[in-house]
């Protein structure tokens, strides 16, 4: 399912137009974003929880030519799935 698809089906189950779903999307994931970016927790409960972690620096190797590097320290987004969304995705 793409953005366009998941916008339609919003709005079906929202009885809102595609419009205003729309922007409601793009409000919700640009808040998400922004707020993990600045290093803060979102947690929806039963859904799951969007944080940002750290990870290290370390070596790694190019595999063309076998030759090390080194693999700088970044922050990456993460994503923790809920309980329930678990389940759901398991079929119980």
């Amino acid at each position: 399912m793409n953005k366009e698809e998941l916008v339609q089906e919003v709005a079906k189950k929202a009885n809102v137009t595609q419009k205003d779903a729309a922007e409601i999307l793009g409000a919700l994931i640009d808040t998400i974003e922004k707020s993990v970016a600045k290093g803060k927790k979102i947690t929806l409960v039963g859904f799951g929880t969007f944080e940002r972690r750290e990870r290290a620096a370390r070596t790694g190797r190019n595999p063309q030519t076998g030759k090390e590097l080194k693999i700088p320290a970044r922050k990456v987004p993460a994503f923790t799935a809920g309980k329930k969304f678990k389940t759901i995705v398991n079929g119980k």
